[in-house]
């Protein structure tokens, strides 16, 4: 079954550790201090195993693994016609990789991009490619965003996906032509340090997977991830001239750019929210979490925790905090002046 999607606007949802389920904030006026209009949209009807037709030459196709971190799933998106690209084949999942070669029946799979290695991204590639032979693009195998301190006790690798290897390895600027399309890789990097998006400049589309999310902010937990990264990337993408964004989680982005200010002023909100928790004498990552996060679904305490990380790592980096000894989610930190 093939439904066709036009475009709609954006409605402004209840936030959730920005946009995550199950947290009212009573600090939402904070990480919102800007008032900027743009919202999170949380309105994404599509079912799983369903092939929608979101603009001519895309189309997606939902799986059936929702969760407080991939909201009602990992997207999937089949980008041509007849001579078909896939992004993103999903989790290991043999009913969505079915779903998805139901999708394509009648046409040729030439090749298959992988925005990042996490295990609802990956995985499924390699039921794809065995089906197809497409070759597979992506940035490289999993790595992390810097070497694990050894006073780490945490495991935030643990979804990561070990087994996956492109056949070709992108870096950024490089661009695969294929039948009817043109994508430009986009070196990401924040979420994961192998993060790719992919830009079709003449349609003015970017398939960022999960650096942008309109549902939500993107988790970045150190050392997979990297706050420093991840900014560095946002500015990348705004001054990129796409457009219209097409996410790995939950709707298609219109105003993709104007979306991307918004998160860069709502990290940089996220960021002053800690700097007063600090100010205010507050030393440890838990505390930080309770104080800003209020009423969080428990299954995201952990996330929000990486977050808080991520952002204090930053600030050490740049001699704004301090600690003793490496920036981990178990330190104490002060202002550094």
């Amino acid at each position: 079954m093939v439904r066709t999607c036009a475009p709609e606007n954006l409605e402004i949802p209840g936030m959730a550790l920005a946009g995550h389920p199950g947290m009212t904030s009573k600090n939402k006026e904070e990480a919102m201090s800007d008032n900027d209009d743009v919202p999170f949209n949380r309105n994404f009807p599509l079912k799983p195993g369903i092939v929608e037709e979101v603009r001519p030459g895309v189309r997606r196709v939902l799986c059936n693994n929702p969760s407080p971190f991939t909201f009602t799933g990992t997207v999937s998106y089949i980008v041509g016609k007849g001579n078909v690209a896939i992004i993103d084949p999903g989790p290991d999942d043999a009913a969505h990789a079915a779903a998805l070669l139901d999708a394509v029946r009648g046409e040729t799979v030439t090749h298959i991009f992988v925005t990042h290695t996490h295990r609802d991204h990956s995985p499924n590639t390699a039921r794809i490619k065995q089906a197809t032979g497409a070759p597979v693009y992506a940035e490289g195998p999993h790595r992390a965003s810097r070497p694990r301190f050894e006073s780490e006790k945490h495991n935030p690798e643990s979804g990561v996906d070990r087994d996956f290897a492109p056949d070709v390895s992108l870096a950024h600027g490089d661009v695969v032509e294929g039948d009817g399309w043109r994508l430009e890789a986009v070196a990401t990097p924040g979420h994961t340090a192998n993060h790719l998006a992919f830009a079709w400049p003449e349609r003015k589309f970017n398939f960022v997977g999960d650096h942008v999310m309109g549902w939500s902010t993107s988790i970045v937990a150190p050392p997979d991830g990297s706050m420093i990264d991840y900014m560095d990337s946002l500015d990348r993408l705004a001054a990129r001239e796409e457009d219209l964004y097409f996410s790995g989680h939950g709707p298609e982005i219109p105003e993709g750019q104007r979306f991307v200010r918004f998160l860069i002023r709502h990290r940089k909100a996220r960021e002053a929210s800690i700097l007063h928790r600090l100010a205010k004498g507050e030393t440890d990552i838990p505390t930080m979490v309770r104080a800003i996060y209020i009423g969080i679904d428990p299954r995201l305490t952990t996330a929000a925790g990486y977050s808080v990380l991520a952002h204090l790592e930053d600030l050490v980096a740049r001699g704004v905090v301090a600690t003793d000894g490496d920036p981990v989610i178990g330190g104490t930190y002060r202002m550094a002046v």
